[in-house]
Formats: structure tokens, C-alpha cells, sequence
């Protein structure tokens, strides 16, 4: 019996994913249409829109290359993607210095002793009517290191869980809840 696109649920990414190494070579036109707005945000925010589409087309041509290789039991296809999208951003802005491969990683335990930190009201209701200019929050958003960046527009825009955002940045959970925290402590530090 052979998978026909009636067979399978095309609201999965993994279904498309089957048909498509099954010989169904229009369906990755899908998932294109799919991820392109989202991936697009995210690249734009690390290298900048004048970047993001040329980086976005880099995306996809190794999305392209490497999706036979994708393996669903080790993730899901959105964590797949970004990871894709981030590891191209991070390794553009190394080619052109605009950040140093120390911008991106920090020493495994340097990030721990901010687990104490309480989360509880970061940022009050007047704090974030500031913040409520996306033209705003996007300048405050440069200042921030690209792994606090990258925490935020993950959890924020793209509503990833923090277990999503730790397999995409291959961090320990508790670094990236770490980021996160540190990250809003700077935006609530710059607001103020």
C-alpha cells in the first residue's frame, strides 16, 4: 500500500516530511510556506532584515540537502528547523565579527548560580506598557547578548517551550531558563 497525501494528516510536519521522502517532491513547497514567515522573524532578529532573506534561503537549501536525514524520534521538526536557522544565523555574524564565538557560549556552570532568581514580577504592568512598541522593544532587543536574544524571541515569538529552546541551542534546560531570567533582569534594567 502506498502513503498518498489523502492518507495522512497534512497539519503534521512529520507526515509531510514521509511523503516527501516517499518520492512527493512538490509537498516541500509546504513545509517552505509553513516555516518562511516564522524563520524569517528570528533570522531578521539576530542578523537583521537586510540579512535575513539571503540567510533564509541558506536555511532551506540544508533543510533541503539534509531532511532525509531528519530523524523524528530525536526531535521535532520545528526544533530541527530552528536549530538550522540559528546554527546559520550565528555562523554569519561570526563571519562578519559582528560577535565572537565567546558572545554565544558561556563556560557550563557560570549560568547556574542565577537558578536562585525568582521570576516572580520581572516585569510589572508599567514596565511592559513600554515595552508595548515593537519598534521599541526591537532596539532594547539588539543591546541584549545573542543568547539571551535568541532565548527570548524563541519563547516569546515563536512560542517555544524552554525544553524546545534548550535542544535547539543544545543547552541544559536550567542554562536556558538561566538566560531567560537574565535576559528579561537586563530588559527590566534598561526600561527602568
Amino acid at each position: 500500500m502506498s502513503l498518498n497525501q489523502k492518507d495522512l494528516d497534512l497539519d503534521s510536519d512529520e507526515n509531510l516530511i514521509l511523503l516527501y521522502k516517499k518520492g512527493d517532491r512538490e509537498i516541500f513547497k509546504e513545509l517552505i510556506d509553513r516555516y518562511s514567515q516564522p524563520l524569517f522573524n528570528f533570522v531578521a532578529h539576530l542578523v537583521g532584515k537586510e540579512n535575513a532573506s539571503d540567510i533564509l534561503q541558506e536555511v532551506f537549501i540544508k533543510v533541503w540537502k539534509n531532511i532525509r536525514k531528519f530523524d523524528e524520534k530525536k526531535s521535532s521538526f520545528k526544533t530541527w528547523i530552528f536549530t538550522i536557522a540559528k546554527n546559520t544565523s550565528f555562523d554569519f555574524l561570526r563571519k562578519k565579527k559582528i560577535i565572537s564565538f565567546s558572545d554565544l557560549e558561556t563556560k557550563e556552570g557560570f549560568e547556574d548560580f542565577s537558578e536562585t532568581v525568582k521570576d516572580e514580577n520581572l516585569l510589572p504592568d508599567k514596565l511592559l506598557e513600554k515595552i508595548q512598541d515593537a519598534e521599541y522593544l526591537n532596539e532594547l532587543l539588539e543591546k541584549l547578548p545573542a543568547h539571551y536574544k535568541t532565548v527570548l524571541i524563541f519563547h516569546y515569538q515563536e512560542e517555544m517551550t524552554f525544553d524546545e529552546i534548550s535542544k535547539i541551542l543544545d543547552k541544559p534546560l536550567n542554562t536556558v531558563k538561566s538566560y531567560h531570567r537574565r535576559a528579561i533582569l537586563e530588559l527590566r534594567k534598561m526600561i527602568v
